[in-house]
C-alpha cells in the first residue's frame, strides 16, 4: 500500500536577517519571517516599530536618498534586494499589489477614478481600450463596488472612504498578483466599513490563494484576520508564530502589555483603572476636605448637557435630509456620555451645534439649566469658556509653529485671564495635570510624540477650567499603549475635577470601557440611547446589533487555525516559478500571463 508524504508549501515571501538604515541609522535589526500562498501575516507594533518599513524593503519602495536594505528577502524564490531595480519594477507590478493607507490621498483628486485605473490597466497585455475598461468594470464589481460604472466615472471626492478603498483593492489585483501587502488598509474607516474591507481581503485570499501581508497596529484586527503574526518593537520580533497561539500564550512582556492596552482583547481595561482612580482620589479628597468632589453633585436635579429636539439643516432643499433630526440627549455632571456612528451619522454636527460652531434650526440646548443656543439669556462668550473641545489629530490641531507654553497659554490670553505670572502658573498647572515635564513646555509640536501631542491638547482644552470637555475620536490616530496612557490622563483629570465628558467615537470596544451613557445616531437622529452596558449588551436596534458585531473578534484566529492546521501540499507538486509564464485567473475570471505588469493607482 503506497502513501502520500506531505510537506509544507514553500514560503510564497521569505524573509530573512533582514537590516534597514537611514544614513547611519539603522532601524530594522535582523528581522525575518515566511508567508505561505493563501495564508495572511501581520506586522504589527506600535508607531516606529519598524512595520512600514519592512513593508516597504519588501516593496522595494524605501526612499532612494539615504536608505539601505541588507539581508535577504524572496518573491516565489526570487530576490527581491539584489535584483537592478528595472528588473525588480515588473515584478513589482505584475506579482506583488500594493493597498495604501489612506485611500483619499491615493487618488489624483482632478481625474476620474476611470482614467487612473485605465492608466494601470494600460500596463496589462490588453491592447484593447475597451477590453481594458471592461476588465477594470469587471474588478470593481468583483470588490463589491455598487454600480461599477458610476465609480468609473466619479471623481475621488464623489466616493465615500470604503469606496475608494475598495477601488484601490481592485486596482491591487487587477493583475492577480501572488502577494498583497495592505499597509493599515482600514485604519481611517468606520467600523462597519472596516469589516466590510476585512471581508473583502479575507475573501480574495481565499478565493484567489494569494498571500495577504498585513500591516496593522490594531491587534484585535491582527487576532481576528491572519494566520501568523510578527510582532515588533524598534524594529527587532520580539514574538512570532502562529496567530492562535501567540495570542493565547504571549511569550514576551511586550506582547502582553500591547494586549493589556487594547480595548477588544481586554474588555474590562479602562473600567477596571477608572473604578481604582475614581476611588483612590475620592479617599484623598475626603482625608483632605477637598471639596473637589462635590462638584458632581452640585445639582443632582438637573443634567450638566441637555440637548432636547434639536434640528439642524445644511439646504432648503425639502427632498435633503436634515444633518440632524429632532436630537435629544441629557448627560449627568461628572459623567462619559458617547455618541456613537457610522460617518455621516450626525456627531460632528452636534458636538459644532453644541460647540456654537453651527445654529440649530428648532430645538434647544441648555447647559446646567441654562440656554446656550443663542435664544437665552447666557453670555455665550462665558459659556463657550465652560466648553472645550479635544480634536481627534494631535498632528493636525497644534500649531506647528507655537511652542507648547504659547499653545496652552492661547485661551488665557484670548480670554485675559490674569496676570502674565497667574498665566505661566496656570499653564504649569495644565501640564502637569497631563503628566508633561516642564521641560517641555519650550518645545514645538515636531519634536514631541503623538501621545505627548495629545497630552498638550488635553491641557490646553483644560487650561480654562471649563465644566465640559468634548472629546473627538481624541485617541483614534494613536496606538494602543498611548491610548491608554490618555484615557487614564482623562480618567484622573473626571475624578479630580469633576469634568463631563461628551465623548464621539466609532469605537464600540473603547466605548462600552469608558462611558457611562451612549446614544447610537444614524442619518441624523438618535435611534437608540441609555446606559452604555444595557444598550451595548441588549441593544433593541439592528443597527446597533450590526455596528456590535463589526468589532473585531480574537476568538476568529482559533477558527482560522483549525481550518489551516492541516494544509500541506504533496512532494513533488510544482512550485510557481518565479520566472513561469503560466497563465492565472484574475478576479475579474480573465486570463492573464504571470509576464503581464501591475500599474498602481498614482496620488
Amino acid at each position: 500500500m503506497s502513501t502520500t508524504t506531505t510537506t509544507p508549501a514553500a514560503p510564497l515571501l521569505r524573509v530573512d536577517s533582514l537590516r534597514v538604515a537611514y544614513g547611519r541609522t539603522q532601524v530594522v535589526h535582523d528581522v525575518g519571517f515566511s508567508l505561505r500562498a493563501g495564508e495572511s501575516l501581520a506586522l504589527i507594533g506600535e508607531s516606529g516599530s519598524g512595520k512600514s518599513t519592512i513593508a516597504r524593503a519588501v516593496l522595494r519602495l524605501l526612499p532612494r536618498a539615504g536608505a539601505s536594505a541588507q539581508g535577504t528577502v524572496e518573491l516565489e524564490g526570487a530576490d527581491v534586494l539584489g535584483v537592478p531595480e528595472s528588473r525588480f519594477r515588473p515584478l513589482r507590478g505584475r506579482r506583488i499589489g500594493f493597498v495604501p493607507q489612506d485611500p483619499a490621498n491615493s487618488f489624483n483628486p482632478v481625474r476620474t477614478i476611470g482614467a487612473q485605473a485605465l492608466e494601470a490597466a494600460a500596463l496589462l497585455d490588453e491592447p484593447d481600450h475597451e477590453a481594458r475598461r471592461e476588465r477594470i468594470l469587471d474588478v470593481f464589481e468583483r470588490v463589491g463596488l455598487p454600480d461599477p460604472d458610476r465609480v468609473y466615472r466619479a471623481y475621488p471626492h464623489e466616493l465615500s472612504g470604503g469606496m475608494l478603498q475598495r477601488a484601490l483593492i481592485g486596482l491591487a489585483v487587477l493583475p492577480s498578483p501572488a502577494l498583497l501587502v495592505a499597509d493599515e488598509p482600514t485604519s481611517a474607516l468606520d467600523v462597519t466599513i472596516q469589516r466590510r474591507i476585512l471581508d473583502l481581503l479575507s475573501e480574495l485570499r481565499d478565493t484567489l490563494g494569494l498571500g495577504l501581508l498585513l500591516i496593522t497596529h490594531d491587534l484585535a484586527i491582527a487576532a481576528e484576520r491572519t494566520d501568523e503574526v510578527v510582532v515588533l518593537k524598534d524594529g527587532r520580533v520580539q514574538e512570532a508564530g502562529r496567530t492562535a497561539e501567540v495570542f493565547a500564550n504571549p511569550r514576551s512582556d511586550y506582547t502582553r502589555r500591547l494586549q493589556a492596552d487594547a480595548p477588544a482583547l481586554n474588555p474590562e481595561q479602562y473600567a477596571s483603572r477608572r473604578a481604582v482612580v475614581r476611588e483612590r482620589v475620592a479617599a484623598d479628597a475626603a482625608a483632605a476636605g477637598d471639596e473637589t468632589a462635590e462638584r458632581e453633585t452640585a445639582r443632582p436635579d438637573v443634567p450638566r448637557i441637555e440637548v432636547s429636539g434639536v434640528t439642524k439643516r445644511f439646504s432648503d432643499d425639502p427632498d435633503v435630509p436634515p444633518a440632524l433630526e429632532d436630537v435629544s440627549f441629557r448627560v449627568a455632571a461628572g459623567t462619559t456620555h458617547a455618541l456613537v456612528g457610522e460617518s455621516g451619522s450626525g456627531k460632528t454636527t452636534a458636538i459644532r451645534v453644541l460647540l456654537g460652531l453651527e445654529s440649530a434650526d428648532e430645538g434647544e440646548i441648555r447647559i446646567d439649566g441654562e440656554r446656550v443656543d443663542g435664544r437665552g439669556d447666557a453670555d455665550l462668550r462665558d459659556v463657550r469658556r465652560q466648553l472645550q473641545l479635544v480634536y481627534q489629530n494631535p498632528f493636525t490641531s497644534l500649531d506647528p509653529t507655537w511652542r507648547v507654553e504659547r499653545i496652552v497659554r492661547e485661551p488665557l490670553d484670548r480670554y485675559r485671564v490674569g496676570s502674565r505670572a497667574e498665566r505661566r502658573a496656570r499653564v504649569a498647572e495644565a501640564l502637569d495635570a497631563v503628566g508633561l515635564a516642564e521641560a517641555l513646555r519650550s518645545r514645538r509640536p515636531a519634536a514631541l510624540s503623538g501621545g505627548r501631542r495629545q497630552r498638550v491638547a488635553i491641557a490646553r482644552a483644560l487650561v480654562l477650567h471649563p465644566r465640559i470637555a468634548v472629546l473627538d475620536e481624541p485617541t483614534s490616530a494613536l496606538d494602543v499603549s498611548v491610548q491608554a496612557d490618555i484615557f487614564d490622563v482623562l480618567a484622573n483629570l473626571q475624578t479630580e475635577l469633576g469634568l463631563t465628558y461628551l465623548f464621539v467615537s466609532h469605537d464600540l470596544a473603547l466605548v462600552r470601557q469608558i462611558a457611562d451613557t451612549v446614544s447610537v445616531l444614524r442619518a441624523g437622529r438618535v435611534i437608540e440611547e441609555g446606559p452604555v452596558e444595557r444598550v451595548l449588551s441588549h441593544p433593541e436596534q439592528d443597527y446597533t446589533r450590526a455596528l456590535i458585531a463589526a468589532i473585531p473578534s480574537p476568538e476568529a484566529s482559533l477558527v482560522r487555525a483549525a481550518a489551516t492546521e492541516a494544509r500541506a501540499v504533496p512532494v513533488g507538486e510544482p512550485e510557481l516559478a518565479h520566472t513561469s509564464s503560466t497563465d492565472h485567473t484574475t478576479p475579474t475570471g480573465h486570463t492573464t500571463s504571470s509576464d503581464r505588469t501591475h500599474g498602481k493607482a498614482r496620488a
